[in-house]
């Protein structure tokens, strides 16, 4: 489950996404470099191989540890794309590629955003999309949507198997887990219309819209997406149009007006975990926003679960390679991501309180890195994501003198004990 926003404004285009997925499912921020490969070969997504390209652009990528594919990320183009879930009334396939397999080759092969499509649709047209995509739940499988925007425009596409429309963006457009373009659509796919009909899900060409011909609707209603959308948008929509990156930190960091334990569906984009079934993979695992430009992208993320309690850290494109610092695996000590979480679970016994313990400083920590010059490199921003990395143990210390005893949400906090145990952290 994620929730993606694209903007285009005054200030440039802008992108930015929540990653929700299964706690401790750690992501790790990586920046790989352009590369040539002279000879053919073969290269291996997260469950199949496909011929490699001759050559792949750089990107930064944002990644759950266990996969090849990507849950968001920006290329040397200045071309961003985030994926989402989506459910349809079509099967599934056991193996395929993935929508994070399909996000990353086309961040590593296009050069602007209607590449990008063509990219993903061929993908899809030759290999179809599939495969367990849970870290532990490798039954759960789903289709895709996805919002592709380069410096000049963007586009939300969405499928259904190999099937697909493209509704290029105008100004403002935010997706979440539910097929969102009905019948204005840009592009399509040649036999969507003939295949819907067939299938009885709509009478006519005039009555066809695609959302309504493919979604599953159940499934749909159960992820929130449409609801998650709906708020993100009236968070981007209120600076009417003079957008600056905090205005997209704000969005993903936004609750709805609710308490992590809250509900029985994900309704806020900073998504928390819970122990309902439609709430256990709802967990935001990492977070980014790209301002984007031919040659001068800059990018914030959080390499963190839960925006709200984390940093945005600043990465650009060109230059050395930024390092993350000590890869994630689960239940470890040293890396940016098990860090932070510890401090997220922890937070989570008595939230407002816990977050108050540290609050002031987080804000100064980000406010000082938003306002490091443009100018400076990789190996500068590094620096960054370490000293984010070092606070998160005295932080943890504020909260655990701070917060007092846990607030009484009885599964709830069985929920997060069953977690901590199951991923070695308790």
């Amino acid at each position: 489950m994620c929730d993606t926003i694209v903007a285009i404004s005054d200030t440039g285009v802008w992108f930015a996404k929540n990653s929700d997925r299964e706690p401790g499912e750690a992501q790790v921020v990586e920046h790989i470099p352009a590369q040539s490969n002279k000879s053919s070969g073969a290269l291996r997504c997260t469950y199949l191989e496909i011929p490699q390209a001759e050559r792949t652009f750089e990107v930064l990528l944002s990644r759950p540890f266990w996969m090849w594919g990507a849950e968001m990320g920006v290329n040397e183009r200045g071309v961003a794309i985030g994926n989402e879930a989506v459910f349809t009334r079509l099967v599934v396939e056991k193996t395929g590629l993935t929508g994070m397999d399909l996000l990353r080759l086309a961040l590593e092969r296009a050069s602007c955003a209607r590449e990008a499509i063509e990219v993903i649709t061929k993908m899809i047209g030759e290999y179809g999309q599939g495969g367990g995509c849970g870290y532990r739940n490798r039954r759960f499988r789903y289709h895709n949507s996805f919002i592709i925007a380069d410096p000049d425009e963007a586009w939300v596409l969405e499928t259904a198997g190999h099937y697909w429309a493209a509704e290029r963006v105008r100004a403002v457009r935010t997706i979440s887990n539910a097929l969102s373009i009905g019948k204005e659509f840009d592009l399509i796919h040649d036999e969507a219309y003939s295949f819907a009909r067939s299938r009885g899900w709509c009478r006519s060409a005039a009555d066809f819209d695609f959302a309504r011909s493919f979604s599953d609707p159940k499934y749909t209603f159960l992820s929130g997406g449409i609801e998650r959308a709906a708020c993100t948008l009236r968070s981007i929509s209120s600076a009417n149009g003079n957008l600056s990156q905090e205005n997209f930190f704000s969005a993903l960091r936004d609750h709805a007006g609710l308490s992590p334990a809250d509900g029985w569906r994900m309704k806020m984009p900073c998504a928390h975990a819970s122990w309902r079934p439609a709430r256990r993979s709802g967990q935001t695992t990492a977070s980014m926003v790209a301002r984007l430009e031919p040659s001068a992208t800059r990018s914030w993320l959080t390499g963190t679960s839960s925006p709200c309690l984390s940093v945005f850290k600043p990465a650009v494109m060109g230059g050395d390679l930024l390092d993350s610092g000590p890869k994630p695996y689960a239940g470890d000590s040293e890396s940016l991501f098990w860090r932070h979480e510890r401090l997220h679970r922890l937070a989570l016994r008595n939230y407002d309180q816990s977050k108050a313990a540290f609050e002031a400083e987080r804000r100064a920590l980000e406010e000082k890195f938003a306002s490091v010059s443009t100018d400076a490199t990789n190996r500068e921003y590094q620096e960054l994501w370490e000293e984010h990395r070092m606070v998160i143990c005295e932080w943890t210390s504020h909260v655990e003198e701070r917060a007092g005893a846990a607030k009484k949400f009885f599964p709830f906090q069985r929920y997060w004990a069953r977690q901590a145990k199951e991923d070695g952290t308790g």
